[in-house]
């Protein structure tokens, strides 16, 4: 399922040279349908929360992957830009509502190893924008509409076989007392703010460059085949930072390991800038997919790991509602600039400079020990706890 959520989301990048070629339109127009699909993604997430206060988390699930098939088949059959932007946005909303209620769920069925749960779940999704391009690539030999008529299909069958699994599992019941959305919002609005203010600025910055990367290898001189399967370099390389990223999350306090990966992620992107030729392009790439991936593990980690369990689901649904608003803004933006004439190179080392400055601010914050649940990974503490105990 989450193979197939994340699909729906990430196939759009790669068709963006195709869409401005089938639909007339510039950058602008597909960018901003582009920002629809994260729209989508981000407006069912606190309906969503709401719904598990008062429904179990994996009915969630299963109503996502029926809406994903309805979804993918009238994108498929988009035949004007108003009708595609809007199966984009069905397509979205099917990905927020499940990213709502599986990663809860994903960490509750594994309580003493979140980082490493939530690592594989991260990982499997990632695997699906790693099949994206190649994907187009293969599908575009006839039509790209055959890309949504595979993710509707998939859908179905992954639906029914989920349903089929929950009837046979023993479903955790950790989120029993989180009945009150708005209370739980209220208890924890500290520590949400501050994973939007982390993941909502980054993914701002992440939305504008990968869905234009492919548009942006060409200008560095890249074919347009070489330039689209870049994105697979990106992707591939955040396959393995999923499965490392949620571990090292288990094992070292999370604001500063956090941190330090939105760092590197700005120190990439400037990188990447001044980067010609296909071998530097390359490597760059490579090592941005690996970084900027690192992140969304080591993130859930720090919430649903510090959430308690009676507010869990809400604080995570307000979180992940902010976050994504917050961030779908990014390809909308960067083609409107563009599109007005400014170049990749300064759109995209501008947005890195003010990611150092988030780092700068909130290194600051964290270092007076004003940031809310940042002592360290729970798995740390219950290390030093046990060794406490020995040496009594």
């Amino acid at each position: 399922m989450v193979f197939l959520v994340n699909l729906a989301r990430v196939v759009f990048a790669p068709l963006v040279g195709e869409f401005i070629t089938v639909f007339d339109v510039g950058e602008a127009t597909v960018g901003a349908i582009v920002t629809v699909v994260w729209v989508g993604s981000a407006l069912p997430r606190l309906p969503a929360g709401w719904l598990l206060t008062r429904v179990p988390r994996h009915h969630v699930v299963l109503g996502t992957g029926l809406i994903l098939t309805v979804a993918s088949g009238f994108t498929a059959a988009a035949d004007t830009v108003f009708t595609l932007a809007f199966g984009a946005l069905l397509m979205g909303l099917s990905s927020g509502a499940y990213f709502v209620a599986a990663n809860p769920l994903v960490s509750e069925l594994y309580p003493q190893t979140v980082g490493r749960a939530m690592g594989i779940h991260g990982m499997v999704s990632q695997v699906a924008a790693v099949v994206a391009a190649p994907l187009v690539t293969l599908v575009l030999w006839y039509s790209w509409r055959v890309a949504f008529v595979c993710i509707g299909v998939g859908a179905f069958a992954a639906t029914v076989a989920l349903f089929v699994t929950t009837r046979r599992t023993d479903l955790p019941d950790a989120g029993a007392d989180d009945r009150d959305l708005l209370a739980g919002i209220r208890h924890e609005w500290k520590l949400i703010v501050v994973g939007i203010c982390l993941l909502g600025t980054t993914g701002f910055v992440w939305q504008g460059l990968f869905n234009f990367y492919e548009l942006y290898m060409r200008t560095k001189g890249l074919s347009p085949a070489m330039a689209r399967n870049t994105l697979t370099v990106v992707f591939a390389a955040g396959v393995p930072a999923f499965f490392v990223s949620g571990r090292l999350a288990d094992r070292l306090p999370y604001l500063p390991y956090i941190l330090g990966v939105i760092a590197a992620f700005a120190a990439c992107v400037f990188v990447l800038t001044a980067t010609t030729g296909f071998v530097g392009l390359f490597v760059v790439t490579a090592v941005i997919g690996y970084v900027i991936h690192s992140i969304f593990p080591a993130m859930d980690t720090f919430l649903l790991d510090t959430f308690p369990d009676e507010t869990r689901g809400s604080a995570y649904a307000a979180y992940s509602a902010g976050m994504m608003l917050s961030q779908a803004g990014g390809s909308g933006a960067v083609g409107t600039l563009v599109e007005r004439g400014i170049a990749y190179d300064t759109v995209f080392a501008g947005s890195a400079l003010c990611l150092v400055g988030l780092v700068a601010v909130l290194g600051t914050l964290w270092a007076l020990g004003r940031v809310p649940g940042s002592t360290g990974s729970r798995v740390v503490a219950e290390r030093l706890t046990d060794t406490k105990s020995e040496c009594d």
